[in-house]
Parts: C-alpha cells; structure tokens; sequence
C-alpha cells in the first residue's frame, strides 16, 4: 500500500507539472481592464520645438526679431512678463517665432485680449512670395473670424474666412492651438475646458507644406494686424504632441515578432489622430508594462524621395538584429491628399537611426502590394524561413490575409484568407511559444486566428471592451506576452472609437488607451 500510494503521487506530481507547462490557448485568457485615459494636447506629454517666453526674453530684437518689412512703429513691447501687441493703423507686424515643421503643434497663450483685428501664425519664406498665414480677427474680446492667407510663388491663392464655430467665444484668458497634419490643420480654441474646434482646412492643393523645399527655408512669426485696443500674450511656442486622440497601437518588434522590451519599457507605434485621413499622424510611445506611465517619445514621417515628406501611420516598425537596421511596414494614407496621382498601397521602410526618439525621417518604397489594404504586421518566421504579413484588404469590407515572400521587402503571395469575419488591426504574436493572428472587427468581438492558415480559433475573453452599446468597436487588439517577472502574463492596450467633438465632414479621430492585464 505505502508503495501504491507514492506512485500514485508522483502521478499527480507529474501530470500537475504537464498541465503546468500546457500550451495556454489565447481564447482561454481572461482580460480585465486596469485603466484608462484620454490625451488631449496632454502638457505632460508634448515635446518641445521651440518657445517665445517674454518674461526670459533679454536681447528681444536678437533672439525674437520683428520681421515686419513696413514702415511705421514697432508692434511689440515687452511689458510685466507679457509681450504687448497695441493696435495702429499704420500697419501689421511679424515677430520671429521659429522656423518650420509641418506636422508640429502651435500654440498661443493670451493673458489678455482687447482689440480690433487680426492675430496668428504666418509661415513664410524670407521674401514672403511663399505664405501661409492663419490668423483670428477680433472684435474687442469676441472671435469673430478665422482669415486664411495662402500665397504661392507671390500669388495669393486663397483668402478666406474659415470659421466654422457659430457660438460666442471669448478670447481673454484662452489658447489658440494650431494642429498641423501635412496637408490639411485643425485650429482650436481652449479656455477653461477642452479645446473647441474653430476651423479646419484642406490646403496641400494651394501650397503643399510637406514639400522638403517649403520646409528647408519657410519660418513662423506671430501676425498681427490689430487696429485698436491691445493683446497680451504669456507665451507661444511649438511642439510635437499627443494631439486629441490616439489609435492603432502596435507594439514594436524584432525582426522575428517578439515585442521589443528595451529600458524596461515596451514600445508602440499609435496613430496621433487629426481629423479624417490622410490628416493623422505615426506617433511613438513608451510603456512599462507594470504602470500605465504611457509616454510620447516622437513622430516619424516618411520620405519617398519625390520631394515630399509624408505621414503615414498604422505602422509596424521592427528592428532586424540579423541586418542591424530598422524595418517596417506603413499604410500609405498620405495618397489621400493627392487622389489624383496615388494609390493607396503599403510601403517598406527603413532607417539606420533610432526613430523612437524625437522627429525621425524614414525612407519609404512601394513593393507592390497596392489597394485598399490597411493593417500590416511583417514578422520572419525563423522555422519557415519566410517573411509573412497579416493585413486586412477591403474584399466586401476589410477582412484578413495572411502574405508570404522570401524577401522582406518584395515578392508576396497571399497564402491565407480572406477570413470570414471583419477586421481591424491584425497582429501576430506569440503564446507559450505559438503564434496567433489577431483582429478587432466590427461584430463586437475581438477574433483569434491560427497561424498561418487564419483558420478561427476563438474570441478574446474580456471585461469592460473599450466601446459601448452605440459606439464602434473596430479596435486593435494589441496582445502581448510577457517575460517572468511581471504580475501579468500576458497585456493588451487598446483604444476606442469616440470621435472628438465639434469636427466637421469625416472625422476618424478616436480615442482614448484602454490597458488590460491577462491572466
């Protein structure tokens, strides 16, 4: 008996070690929402371009110049910490702000605002026959227009009042953010609460910022053009931002798709949202996977070598350890602003330099796979020896295609799909060592797929999804395995699909970041 009884006990001993070390099956994970949150223009989270602070200013005709080529009295004084604007008759005036970036954020802080006339931002070449100025007109404290100056080659090609908010607004004590999006802005205007929405324009067809050209020699002044009364600012300045919403988060990876963890933090790529596309932009972010101390780290644009830098997003960016480079694939939305000449297709992209951090350029190249296809993770498959991408292609709505090659940047075949289902934002990754193809979808459920044949697996367990009963629920599903040592095994970080307000025409400019731990 004593001898039946330890061999039934190393039985269990050791069929409890098997079940132990079982594959886990991704359908069998429970998910449970740990946070959430919403950046909008997020002060923590901006990276700064440049700044006027009147109260630091000593040298002001130095370090911030009046521009104005007209003759008449300086506009600008600099008085108990604020730069003072006093209207004239006799003419406008441009102070020296920075020079120029396409895709940054602008912003002027008013301490007080009490004039007749026009102020904003003027990007111009030094002969100004290339302008683009975006100014406010005022009526004593009451926005009354938003006046769009746009000149090329010394030709004023449009001039109009763009204001698209009827309610009255007050200016004192406010900010004007300029969100500029490569070929299209938004302007808003905060007060006490969220900024509202004043304006919006398409100008690439009238002069096309994105041009390398424009870049390399336009600058920024703040314009004013005030008749009377008088405007004190507390400071302006331009940054790289978060924006007002956040979406398609993809983890960056090796070459092999194992998530990149590198300074203890995991990094994604997420889309910096505008308004409808081609007006977004690829963002990079940081993360713990512990906290949820999400940082902005930088933007990355796209370089074709036609003259133009382009932001495309829904990126995945990989570093191949085999070729020390850095790698990926994009969407290229930015076909969008040029309908005319492009297509929508996916791009490679590479890069020596890091471009996690700050403003990084990477050289893009079509490889052939043109169309409605959107979604693309790459990873190479080291048993196979092939390179494989999971993307979605609009066949009567977006549905999942599993692509294969022997090159990493030409060459591919579809050997799996279309699945069945709707899908968004397909990923692969690894569970216990298997890989997995990911989607969200618009059926309110989060799909699991085998690898490679895209046959369905199941659904995600999870609670508290990030949508509700009426919003839509195309997310990305974003699953990652951790290493030993983390209180989770396995983190997903999401986002929902809550346009912001007060945007008009399309508008794709969700959301907020939902983190989930799986267990």
């Amino acid at each position: 008996m004593p001898r039946f009884i330890a061999l039934l006990s190393l039985f269990i001993l050791a069929n409890s070690i098997s079940l132990s070390h079982a594959q886990q099956n991704p359908q069998d994970i429970q998910f449970t929402r740990q946070a959430v949150k919403r950046f909008i223009f997020d002060e923590q989270q901006k990276i700064p371009l440049a700044c006027l602070e009147p109260k630091n200013i000593i040298g002001g005709n130095s370090m911030h110049p009046e521009l104005s080529d007209e003759d008449g009295q300086k506009g600008f004084t600099i008085e108990k910490g604020h730069l003072r604007i006093t209207g004239s008759s006799s003419k406008a005036s441009r102070i020296w702000l920075s020079g120029f970036n396409p895709f940054a954020c602008y912003r002027i802080s008013f301490a007080s605002f009490d004039a007749k006339g026009k102020l904003g931002f003027e990007f111009s070449d030094p002969k100004r026959e290339n302008r683009f100025q975006i100014s406010i007109s005022a009526n004593g404290q009451q926005l009354s227009q938003v006046h769009t100056d746009i000149a090329r080659a010394g030709k004023t090609v449009l001039d109009s009042n763009i204001l698209q908010y009827s309610e009255p607004l007050n200016l004192a004590n406010s900010q004007l953010i300029l969100q500029m999006l490569g070929s299209g802005l938004v302007l808003y205007l905060q007060q006490q609460e969220r900024p509202v929405v004043i304006a919006q324009l398409d100008f690439s067809q009238y002069l096309d910022l994105r041009e390398k050209a424009l870049i390399q020699h336009l600058q920024t002044s703040l314009y004013s053009n005030l008749s009377v009364g008088t405007v004190e600012i507390q400071k302006a300045e331009v940054f790289l931002s978060s924006g007002m919403g956040l979406a398609d988060i993809r983890a960056i990876t090796y070459e092999n798709g194992d998530p990149m963890l590198d300074q203890g933090r995991l990094w994604y790529t997420m889309t910096v949202r505008g308004r409808a596309l081609p007006h977004h932009l690829q963002g990079v972010f940081s993360m713990n996977p512990s906290t949820f101390d999400i940082k902005f780290e930088g933007i990355i644009v796209f370089d074709r070598l036609d003259g133009i830098l382009r932001n495309e997003v829904a990126s995945h960016i990989f570093y191949d350890r085999r070729e020390q480079i850095w790698r990926g694939i994009t969407t290229g939305f930015s076909a969008y602003a040029n309908p005319q000449k492009e297509k929508k297709q996916l791009l490679t992209v590479e890069s020596k330099k890091d471009p996690r951090f700050g403003y990084s350029v990477m050289s893009a190249v079509p490889f052939g796979v043109v169309g409605d296809i959107e979604d693309p993770h790459i990873l190479y498959d080291e048993n196979m020896g092939k390179w494989r991408i999971l993307t979605c292609e609009n066949i009567n709505g977006y549905r999942a295609i599993m692509l294969e090659s022997d090159f990493w940047n030409k060459e591919y075949r579809r050997i799996a799909g279309p699945v069945k289902h709707n899908s968004t934002g397909t990923s692969m990754q690894k569970i216990d060592g298997k890989l997995y193809g990911f989607s969200g979808s618009s059926e309110r459920e989060i799909f699991i797929y085998n690898y490679p044949n895209l046959e369905k697996v199941g659904t995600l367990k999870m609670d508290l999804p990030p949508w509700d009963k009426e919003s839509g629920t195309r997310t990305w599903p974003n699953v990652l395995q951790l290493p030993a040592g983390y209180p989770m095994k396995y983190i997903a970080l999401m986002m929902d699909r809550f346009n912001y307000p007060g945007l008009k025409g399309p508008n794709w400019s969700y959301g907020a970041l939902y983190l989930y731990y799986g267990y």
